[in-house]
């Protein structure tokens, strides 16, 4: 009988850090991938208005400002810069479908959120990915194995302070930990974070258009997305989604529901041929 097929695996030494946490710093700030599969479930330009709508504990003017900035990241467009004039998504943005689909299968191997809209499993993994120098940091753990704080700082190229800061974030978000309980035990990482690989591939996959655009005076169009068989790459259900967050009793980050009726929700296809930004 053979043997089950294994999972590909992906070499930390080959990622280009600094790209992926460029790329990451674009698609992970909050309420991005919410209007990301708000956008691409209505296949239509939206107002700032409309998008808000479907996100009942955001206010419009952060619905407004977070558009924006996709904007600018090429993530949305626009017909024209009129006031109020709607947005939709770029073929960029509407490549992430491959990039979500990875982050959530990550997420729901290694995080323990139980059942959740499927928009914020992927915010919340985001949310502990894209934090500056957090790239460069797994990295030297994923190719070194188990490190000495000051050769983590040496080898990411960072002060031993900022580094003390981002393992203990790190340490909290489940992602490294410490090879033995005294002090001065190096630094390893998690299941979650060794499982890291395939998400900086796809991540780092994903934003080849941006590093071709920078790198060249014509810009060549961004790659397009991977069609699922359902037929749009990436759905999320307005209406699923306002439920989502009413049922939330706290902050906006404790989006959840447990309904089985459709949630917010990335492909089912995983791009299989994906190979595989700073805020303080």
């Amino acid at each position: 009988m053979p043997a089950p097929a294994q999972p590909p695996a992906f070499s930390f030494a080959s990622i280009d850090a600094q790209r992926v946490e460029d790329a990451l710093a674009r698609i992970g700030p909050k309420w991005t991938t919410w209007s990301t599969m708000i956008l691409a479930q209505e296949n239509r330009p939206m107002r700032v208005r409309d998008v808000a709508a479907q996100l009942p504990f955001v206010g419009e003017q952060t619905v407004s400002k977070r558009l924006a900035t996709m904007h600018a990241d090429g993530l949305v467009t626009r017909s024209d810069d009129r006031h109020g004039a709607p947005y939709r998504l770029s073929a960029l943005g509407t490549a992430l479908a491959p990039v979500y689909r990875t982050v959530s299968d990550w997420s729901r191997a290694h995080l323990p959120l139980g059942a959740t809209a499927e928009a914020h499993r992927v915010e919340d993994a985001l949310r502990r990915l894209h934090l500056q120098d957090s790239t460069a940091v797994i990295q030297v753990l994923g190719v070194n194995g188990p490190t000495r704080f000051v050769h983590i700082a040496e080898e990411a190229g960072l002060d031993n302070a900022w580094t003390r800061h981002r393992l203990l974030r790190l340490q909290a978000d489940g992602l490294v930990t410490r090879a033995g309980p005294r002090h001065g035990d190096p630094y390893v990482l998690t299941d979650a974070g060794q499982a890291l690989g395939a998400v900086y591939a796809t991540v780092e996959h994903w934003s080849e258009p941006i590093t071709t655009q920078r790198a060249s005076p014509t810009p060549r169009p961004a790659a397009t997305a991977t069609q699922t068989h359902a037929g749009s790459p990436l759905r999320a259900d307005g209406a699923r989604t306002a439920v989502a967050l009413r049922r939330s009793t706290a902050a906006p980050t404790s989006l959840s529901s447990h309904a089985p009726q459709p949630q917010p929700r990335v492909p089912t296809a995983v791009a299989a041929q994906s190979a595989p930004g700073r805020a303080r």
